[in-house]
């Protein structure tokens, strides 16, 4: 099996990350728990990871949640194949409910390749772009109306525990002066070229971006990724059968300490992997976004 694959889909490309050690440890369940099995895939993105279980699997069926349009189109061209197993739900994971008992439960909680490169998207400073950063672009706030709502105290508040930023209150000062004296930022490189000044000369040119934090924190409050993290790591025990595994790629340190936490600390599951599983040197050179991903998987205990 190849290390990862390629979704080109209606113009969504992604490579599913550390797709054989998810695949490897479906495959590593009871036969019974295969047969005739559930998965849901609550991230399904491009249907990467989904194609490789069904695949390794055929009497899966599948369970797709997803709140971007373009990547449920895209999930439901790359799984044409097994059409009569798979069903796609518009929905953000934290809102969504079984029909039944699930073999597997898989969260991927990065952001795909197609939404980074995406222009209009506007999660990213290298491909410039309205700053908006919504992964479902019906949802309200963008990025930008979220700069406008915030009280200083309150961005740089965000900016420090999202971003894990130690400049956050320099930023968030640069940032309402800005808009108070100029108006909203024009794009994503105008407000990276905001952030970066704001760092001292010397420090503006290393291997990360200075606005690469300030950007994540941004993210993850426009989308309230941690507060709906919490959600699924309360319901998605009660998803699945005994025996069934629960695995999530996350991939920065805020998402990993709470799964790690609720993995150890939740009576109803067994850790599988003590330390998080991690892409191989092939996979990181073939896709260096792997290099941050950590696969934690647990397995839901027989219930007494």
């Amino acid at each position: 099996m190849k290390e990862e694959i390629s979704v080109n889909a209606s113009g969504f490309k992604h490579l599913p990350v550390l797709a054989n050690e998810v695949v490897n440890a479906i495959n590593s369940l009871p036969p019974q728990l295969i047969e005739e099995g559930l998965m849901i895939d609550t991230t399904i993105g491009g249907g990467g990871h989904s194609f490789l279980a069904l695949e390794a699997n055929p009497s899966f069926q599948l369970i797709g949640v997803d709140q971007d349009p373009n990547a449920r189109k895209a999930a439901e061209e790359k799984l044409q194949k097994f059409k009569e197993k798979v069903t796609i739900i518009d929905a953000n994971f934290a809102d969504f409910s079984p029909p039944r008992k699930a073999t597997v439960v898989l969260a991927d909680l990065g952001v795909s390749s197609h939404q980074l490169d995406e222009p209009l998207r506007g999660f990213s400073f290298n491909k410039n772009g309205p700053i908006d950063m919504r992964m479902n672009p019906s949802s309200n706030p963008n990025a930008s109306e979220l700069l406008e709502q915030l009280e200083e105290k309150e961005l740089a508040d965000i900016i420090y525990s999202y971003g894990e930023e130690k400049l956050s209150r320099r930023i968030a000062r640069r940032i309402k002066s800005d808009l108070q004296e100029k108006g909203p930022y024009s794009d994503t490189k105008a407000l990276a070229y905001a952030i970066a000044g704001c760092y001292p000369p010397k420090r503006r040119y290393g291997r990360i971006h200075p606005a690469t934090k300030t950007f994540q924190a941004l993210r993850i409050a426009v989308n309230n990724e941690l507060n709906v993290l919490d959600q699924l790591l309360a319901k998605s025990p009660d998803w699945l059968l005994p025996g069934g595994l629960l695995m999530i790629i996350s991939f920065h340190s805020l998402e990993d300490r709470k799964v790690k936490q609720a993995f150890k600390n939740d009576i109803r599951l067994e850790q599988l992997t003590k330390k998080p599983l991690m892409g191989s040197p092939q996979e990181i050179s073939q896709n260096p976004r792997s290099r941050s991903a950590k696969l934690r998987i647990s397995k839901r205990k027989k219930q007494k």
